[in-house]
């Protein structure tokens, strides 16, 4: 094209198939609920859609029929063979048998917890499976769990080796993308190896990880994790800190990968000369080899249809206007191929982001382009994009505005271009010439290593994740605030000035984080802290001072917590045991809070947690309590009313126990004309020690023992005669918690019940003689 030719102007937007798509998807959202009450109006509704299209002659409204028609076909296909499988019976009844297994995808590995062990878990595919005398065959797609003793010989699994062994079966949690959870109760037995191109694919894998092993720890964990999605060497605190700065996706299987992945191949051919059907085969194999590379699984496969669409978008692939039509044509394909995924929140905020990536990136990246380097400024526009178009939905499922992940996807999008594409190259040559790999290697470690860095400063600001309603109006206001920010951010990125200005009020935002409505109430007495799946109650000593029991597992969110009631001084910290989920945020709690005193229970065990808290205390030292024993600050006063000394001598490393659990403290408090009772994680035999203690257990708020965990006296719920009762828990944890007979014990009881998973931080006062209940969201 010469110069005096004008530019050729961008294809028009196809919106056809938008009502197509989202038919599709909510038709698959019906078929997948499994009630024939959806399934009934959803065939009324498709029969109505397909008569009014046949009265119009609309082709339009002939697709949708036929969309959703088919979807209620497999709808009640699927409940029937759910009603008729065997598989799914066993599961049902939890049916032990001998299993044979091929071990498939990326395997998930979690740290000892509490008294929980550490754990291993893959899916798999459930060849066949022997019991009670029949031996059933089946090609199901399952996921595998191993812990304990056992999890050490699974987790040495690579993926496709077929192995045998004892199994109980179980139904899957809602959400999951299998049906069948499998839970391995002994070590495998090998059966087959893998076959060659599951052993070449690990191969390169290890190469991978090979060629980064020179790396500092971070960036090493970190590599792998951005290329192909294996997190297994993550440390624990980065991923964290990656969740708290809004990065987790960078170490998820994404669109974004193969998104950068063909860019990087297409710029590379077209540059040697190649076009055409060559090109488009070059591109077509390198989408098979990241399907391949990480395990194939349905996330992946969904990855690599957001990925063209977004490579569509950004214009590497094919003309930018046809975008839309292609998100539609790969969602359709999608909920057909996997039902399952139109009920997946990961789907819905891989789709929601290609959709802001579609409408967004190009003109804001133009706007940017003014006075930025192209590559920097589509750096920064696509992140923008993909935050703005998922931040409602992300408050809705997490119930928190991650501020601190605007900024940080901003300053992390010009490092994870060269990161993945420098890892990609890794990994190919990684075989033959791992030399070579190490020095592509080393690339991706500096931009990783950036990354670290980004989550390590966006941990520190106060804001980093703010805790929202996720209720209709909570929600609400994030959507319009999001669609305000869409409708200013071409004006506002044209200019250096006011985009300056608004990075700099994004930055002064951090600083101080932004209360949700209503929140924090002003004149509380007693708030429950959100710290996940742990403990960490604050009692009003004064305007801005609090007594702490218990510091939580997550020492940020406990910040997060102590800063946004406005709380500056923290006198008296009292830990009722010395588990990780009661105890790591302690050198928070006194650090720089004028801490007067920190008191610990007589049962000491384990040690490395006395050993912690001890350091934490540094100079205020540690009081021991015992029953009787009253401790005061201010106008919070609290006593102990049992405590069960362990049996194990002090400081010895016998871990983590039922025994250490019943060595918790037994507390009951007074604030502001409130009794609260809180118990640290006391099971039935320190519940029935309170008991025999005759300890008066009365009291108006109780935070129930143990997270509300199965092991709870019905004497001791009822003996405390209280009027609400408080789960402090982390969403969706592994224990189960609360035990739902726990929860029917108390709503039996006449008492209320608020639980941190679901409201976030709860606090509760004493207005007129009734008690008044403020939850975080």
């Amino acid at each position: 094209m010469s110069e005096s030719e004008p530019p050729t102007p961008p294809a028009p937007v196809d919106f056809r198939l938008v009502p197509v798509a989202v038919a599709a998807w909510v038709g698959m959202w019906i078929a997948t609920a499994g009630d024939t009450g959806w399934l009934t109006l959803g065939a009324v509704a498709g029969g109505a859609c397909a008569a009014l299209s046949w009265r119009r002659r609309s082709w339009a409204l002939a697709a949708i029929a036929l969309v959703v028609l088919a979807c209620m076909l497999i709808g009640w296909a699927r409940w029937w063979s759910r009603g008729h499988d065997p598989l799914t019976r066993l599961a049902q009844e939890q049916a032990v048998g001998v299993a044979e297994l091929t071990v498939a995808g990326t395997a998930r590995v979690g740290e000892r917890q509490g008294v929980r062990p550490p754990w291993w878990s893959s899916s798999a595919r459930l060849e066949s499976i022997e019991m009670r005398g029949e031996r059933l065959r089946s090609a199901a797609m399952v996921r595998v769990s191993a812990s304990g003793g056992a999890m050490t010989s699974w987790a040495a699994l690579a993926p496709g080796t077929r192995v045998r062994a004892t199994v109980r079966l179980a139904e899957a949690e809602p959400g999951e993308a299998v049906s069948v959870m499998v839970r391995a109760r002994e070590p495998p037995v090998v059966v087959t190896p893998p076959a060659p191109l599951d052993a070449a694919i690990e191969r390169v894998r290890a190469g991978l990880r090979a060629s980064a092993a020179h790396l500092d720890p971070e960036p090493r964990a970190l590599v792998p994790a951005l290329v192909v999605g294996d997190t297994s060497a993550m440390p624990s605190g980065l991923v964290d800190r990656f969740k708290i700065t809004g990065l987790t996706h960078l170490t998820a299987v994404s669109g974004a990968n193969l998104t950068l992945l063909l860019a990087f191949l297409g710029t590379v051919a077209r540059s040697c000369g190649v076009t055409g059907w060559w090109l488009r085969g070059l591109l077509g194999v390198g989408v098979v080899g990241f399907v391949l590379l990480c395990h194939s699984e349905p996330s992946v496969v969904r990855a690599a249809a957001m990925g063209l669409v977004g490579l569509v978008a950004l214009g590497a692939g094919g003309r930018g206007g046809q975008a839309v039509r292609a998100l539609c044509v790969a969602v359709v394909v999608i909920v057909f191929v996997d039902p399952g995924m139109a009920r997946s929140a990961g789907f819905a905020l891989s789709v929601l982001a290609s959709a802001g990536i579609v409408a967004w990136s190009r003109p804001w990246t133009d706007a940017l382009a003014r006075w930025l380097p192209r590559p920097l400024a589509e750096g920064l526009a696509t992140p923008l994009a993909a935050q703005l178009a998922t931040q409602p939905l992300v408050t809705l499922l997490s119930g928190q505005i991650s501020l601190a992940g605007l900024i940080a996807n901003l300053a992390a999008g010009p490092l994870v271009g060269p990161a993945t594409v420098l890892g990609f190259l890794a990994a190919a040559v990684a075989v033959p010439l791992l030399p070579v790999a190490a020095v592509c290697a080393t690339g991706a470690g500096w931009c990783a290593q950036g990354l670290c860095w980004i989550a390590r400063l966006g941990e520190l600001f106060p804001a980093a994740a703010v805790a929202w309603p996720a209720d209709a109006v909570g929600v609400t206001l994030v959507l319009g605030g999001c669609v305000g920010l869409v409708l200013v951010m071409p004006r506002l990125l044209r200019s250096r000035v006011w985009a300056s200005a608004a990075g700099l009020l994004l930055m002064l935002a951090l600083l101080r984080p932004p209360s949700p409505p209503g929140w924090p109430p002003p004149e509380w007495s007693v708030v429950f802290c959100d710290v996940g799946q742990g403990d960490a109650t604050l009692l009003r000593v004064g305007p801005r001072a609090a007594a702490l029991v218990d510091t939580g597992p997550d020492p940020a969110k406990l910040r997060s917590c102590i800063d946004g009631l406005g709380v500056e001084m923290v006198p008296l910290v009292v830990l009722t045991h010395f588990h990780a989920d009661h105890i790591t945020g302690a050198a928070v709690a006194v650090e720089g809070n004028r801490t007067e005193a920190v008191a610990v229970s007589a049962a000491t065990t384990p040690a490395s947690g006395f050993d912690l808290v001890r350091t934490a205390a540094g100079g205020v030292g540690l009081t021991i309590l015992r029953p009787g024993d009253v401790v005061r600050a201010g106008a919070v006063s609290l006593e102990v009313l049992a405590v069960r000394a362990s049996p194990f001598a002090t400081g010895s490393n016998e871990g983590e126990s039922a025994a250490e659990n019943d060595g918790s403290l037994v507390l009951r408090a007074s604030v502001g004309g409130l009794r609260v009772l809180l118990a640290g994680d006391v099971q039935e035999d320190g519940q029935r020690n309170a008991l025999t203690a005759g300890a008066d257990l009365t009291a108006d708020v109780m935070l129930v023992p143990h997270h509300g965990s199965g092991h709870q006296s019905p004497e001791f719920l009822a003996a405390s005669k209280a009027t609400v009762a408080v789960f402090s828990v982390g969403a969706d944890n592994d224990y189960g918690h609360p035990a739902v007979r726990t929860q029917r014990a108390v709503q039996s009881l006449g008492m209320r019940v608020a639980r941190t998973d679901q409201q976030g931080a709860v606090a509760i006062s004493r207005v007129d003689g009734s008690l008044l209940i403020t939850t975080q969201r």
